[in-house]
């Protein structure tokens, strides 16, 4: 397995994820999608609501936290970090500012030349699965591409990392919030020309 993406959390296929990547896999989570949310909020959220971190490590995981603003700039430091992963797996959030992140910190390099290969496995949801694609135009309709946080570039990234050759549209006809949304950035992709598949909450794409 080389790419799991996922409409919402860890969708219908978490299984066979688990069962790729074998019992004590290491596996960074990337939430930086987020980072324009509060820390208490977002910690309230994961004590509360649904730990990312915790779900790994429940399913026989050994899943930690990657903070990918503690690489912008030192890409060779996030390679020393990466040692020893198997998954790279992105939580929602704003899909523009997880890609700024991923160019920053040099995440994008590295998953372009060690997924293809088989060297780490990429997985994520919603934002996460999004970025994945070969492009963000018509995602904007969903994310708000100006939404940055502090020592993040400006202006937005409109590449995705291009591990598929095709856009996803997460929340498509779901019980979500970014359902409507979802249904105008595909409707807008469709009148583009332009390849995409839509992801209802539960489904997922495996590569």
């Amino acid at each position: 397995m080389r790419l799991y993406l996922s409409s919402y959390r860890m969708g219908r296929r978490f299984g066979a994820l688990v069962e790729a990547l074998g019992r004590g896999a290491k596996v960074a989570v990337v939430s930086n999608a987020t980072d324009f949310i509060p820390d208490e909020a977002r910690a309230a959220y994961a004590r509360t609501v649904f730990d990312p971190i915790a779900h790994f490590n429940d399913h026989g995981l050994d899943a930690s936290p990657l903070d990918l603003r503690t690489f912008f700039n030192d890409a060779a430091g996030l390679e020393t970090a990466l040692a020893g992963v198997r998954l790279v797996w992105a939580n929602g959030g704003n899909a523009f500012l997880l890609r700024r992140a991923m160019r920053q910190s040099g995440l994008e390099a590295i998953l372009g030349r060690e997924v293809p290969v088989g060297g780490l496995v990429y997985g994520g949801w919603s934002a996460g699965a999004v970025v994945a694609g070969p492009t963000l135009r018509g995602l904007e309709l969903m994310d708000d591409p100006a939404v940055v946080a502090e020592g993040y570039d400006p202006e937005p990234i409109w590449e995705g990392l291009g591990l598929v050759d095709f856009s996803l549209v997460p929340h498509f006809g779901s019980d979500h919030p970014e359902a409507e949304a979802a249904a105008r950035a595909a409707e807008w992709l469709a009148g583009q020309g332009m390849p995409h598949r839509t992801l209802r909450d539960g489904e997922v794409v495996v590569v």
